[in-house]
């Protein structure tokens, strides 16, 4: 099967309503860099269709686990399958046709030509007439916004500009796999939602997106699976809400009465209701803010129906911390088995 087979093979699913396949499959995957290990034991799969999120902080082995799917890092062990081939693995040829790349630095480019030569030129790589990769690339730098510097040398782009050419780049052949390291590290907020569009709109024609970020905000509001790792290990896999679940928040901002807040009358009520489960804190008097914190095991309602109970006006209630960040600090602070 050619990359053009798989290509089409992946068209040939979307809308299908056939149960959705996994592209990726890695099986107890290990890399180690001298003494340093990358990753030990890392299993996780992506099915088409799916943006599965690789999420950690830096040093976590996501860069090495993406490079070892492109093939540019051979794994010390375990098994890697793509596209159901396993033989051969991603580094050949018929397969490295079918991925598209977005690395996590920005030295990829021909510096000196512009961004549309250099996506032409990719493009003429892939198999594609003079006039298929003309039109295909002003296309691909359309959908970044990136048409008014398209015939600038990318010698001069910004940082940003240079991760939506790779981007661009990476959906030249709208290929069935995307892989994407820190694709919208730089970018301003608006910059990044379009790259996620397009990353989403991959998805929904059928493609597998492997997406490595430290951005927590993105695996909320974006991915579908998420796999956690923490110095090579796996620390968390499943979908969002399940590493929502994995901690609950201790600490809640409060809007209080001011009044009650500056007198300090609340705080005494508060103190003899929560008992072990907790403690008021004073925060603001002039906006009338307190903080809330909980034992563990205490649920929120809990906390907020005893102050309730004992008089005191809740106006509003938010996460001093928000339940991804306690969750990921949680599972990246533990120690490593």
């Amino acid at each position: 099967m050619t990359a053009q087979d798989l290509a089409v093979t992946a068209a040939t699913d979307r809308g299908t309503g056939r149960p959705e396949e996994v592209a990726v499959r890695l099986d107890q995957v290990r890399r180690t860099f001298g003494a340093k290990l990358a990753l030990d034991g890392v299993s996780l799969s992506v099915r088409r269709g799916e943006i599965h999120a690789l999420l950690g902080p830096n040093g976590a082995g996501k860069t090495t686990l993406i490079r070892v799917l492109t093939g540019l890092t051979t794994p010390d062990g375990g098994e890697i399958e793509v596209f159901g081939r396993h033989d051969q693995g991603p580094s050949s040829r018929q397969l490295r046709g079918s991925i598209g790349f977005v690395p996590s630095g920005d030295r990829s480019f021909y510096l000196r030509i512009s961004g549309l030569e250099n996506l032409r030129f990719f493009a003429r790589l892939h198999g594609m007439s003079r006039k298929q990769a003309l039109e295909r690339s002003w296309q691909c730098l359309r959908s970044v916004d990136l048409e008014e510097a398209a015939k600038r040398a990318v010698g001069v782009y910004s940082h940003g500009m240079q991760k939506r050419l790779s981007f661009a780049r990476a959906i030249l052949t709208d290929p069935p796999l995307l892989l994407v390291d820190e694709a919208t590290h730089d970018l301003d907020p608006e910059a990044s939602i379009r790259i996620q569009q397009l990353a989403a709109d991959a998805a929904e024609h059928g493609a597998a997106i492997l997406w490595a970020t430290q951005r927590l905000d993105e695996v909320r509001s974006f991915a579908h699976r998420v796999t956690l790792l923490h110095e090579g290990h796996t620390r968390f896999q499943g979908s969002v809400p399940d590493l929502l679940a994995m901690t609950e928040t201790r600490r809640f901002l409060l809007q209080l009465d001011r009044d009650e807040v500056a007198s300090g009358s609340v705080f005494e009520r508060a103190a003899a209701v929560l008992g072990d489960d907790g403690v008021l804190v004073r925060g603001d008097d002039d906006t009338g803010h307190a903080v809330l914190h909980l034992a563990d095991g205490v649920v929120l309602g809990r906390g907020i129906a005893a102050l309730v109970g004992a008089g005191i006006s809740i106006l509003a209630c938010r996460e001093e911390r928000s339940a991804m960040e306690a969750a990921f600090l949680h599972l990246t602070q533990r120690q490593t088995p």
